[in-house]
């Protein structure tokens, strides 16, 4: 364990820390969506996220996450709002209360409301028309402008013909996924890319999730997914990146396969750290060990986190063996 009095930080008087990590430290790694319910949360850390956006669980539960402190920081969405009938009120991997059917605009209100008593930080909504209803126009304007009032962003599933257009349309802020069931023209990516003033940020962003599609495999769904990508990041468009984690056997910490598919989308190395590490800091940092690789994506996947309070912990030295001086 290392002894708290050796522990000191470094000043223009006393420049050498005393204990030195031979690697590169990042700023906090986010994954953008994922769904802690369905994985072993405290293995992200290990892994070496340290902050998720949850995009939809039972409120309640999700509540109990953002104290924890084995988890990552955590921002949640509650429930999914959806149609009567709608995506994913059908799926088995859905906890009852993690989905809130709404038959009319007059309850998207209430609905909102509920998930943001709940302690939520965000507002999602499931527009997937290849799996059954979708909301109606005015349901999800409602949603979208009510959450605005409120002061916090809307994400969506959207999947099946025109549901990215309609996202966009009511200025829903974030899509949960690259759209993959259709090819979106250039004129309407162009569109998401620029300033829209519906937005509460005045754009849109992408979470990635590629992998997804295929896990490595060379899928229609992945190679449409990436294209829009491409072409929406090539319109000067926002990419954060996120995995859907919680979605099949996906990795637990930095997925090497979604970030060599953002790179193969055309965006920079540079870009795709910037994906990782939002504006925000959620008190603890990715470090990677030893110097970094041509093969950036394998470099990147090898990440760890730990905040300051870690490097009391009894578990430290084991954390670091082999990389601390």
């Amino acid at each position: 364990m290392v002894d708290a009095t050796s522990i000191r930080v470094a000043t223009d008087d006393d420049p050498q820390p005393s204990l030195h990590l031979r690697g590169t430290a990042f700023p906090g790694f986010t994954d953008a969506h994922v769904h802690l319910g369905l994985i072993d949360a405290p293995a992200l850390r290990r892994g070496g996220i340290t902050a998720v956006h949850d995009l939809g669980w039972d409120p309640d539960v999700a509540s109990g996450w953002i104290e924890r402190p084995d988890f990552p920081a955590v921002r949640f969405a509650g429930a999914f709002l959806t149609a009567e009938g709608g995506y994913p009120s059908d799926r088995e991997w859905a906890p009852e209360r993690a989905v809130v059917q709404l038959a009319s605009a007059d309850e998207a209100r209430d609905a909102v409301d509920a998930q943001l008593h709940s302690g939520a930080s965000l507002i999602k909504v499931a527009l997937n028309a290849n799996a059954g209803p979708v909301l109606d126009d005015v349901t999800l304007r409602t949603i979208v402008g009510h959450s605005h009032v409120r002061g916090v962003e809307v994400v969506a599933h959207v999947e099946g013909a025109g549901q990215a257009a309609r996202a966009f349309e009511a200025g829903v802020d974030r899509l949960a996924h690259a759209p993959w069931s259709e090819r979106l023209p250039d004129e309407l990516l162009a569109a998401m890319a620029g300033p829209k003033a519906r937005t509460l940020s005045g754009m849109q962003v992408w979470v990635s999730t590629l992998d997804i599609h295929g896990r490595g495999e060379l899928t229609e769904d992945f190679v449409t997914a990436r294209d829009n990508l491409r072409r929406f990041h090539a319109f000067g468009g926002t990419v954060v990146y996120g995995t859907d984690l919680g979605n099949g056997p996906l990795p637990v910490g930095v997925n090497e396969r979604e970030l060599r598919a953002l790179i193969s989308a055309g965006i920079s190395e540079t870009g795709v750290l910037r994906s990782m590490t939002p504006p925000h800091f959620a008190g603890a940092i990715s470090f990677v060990a030893g110097s970094p690789s041509e093969d950036i994506s394998a470099w990147l996947a090898e990440a760890t986190a730990f905040t300051a309070s870690d490097l009391l912990s009894s578990d430290f030295d084991s954390a670091v063996a082999g990389v601390a001086t």
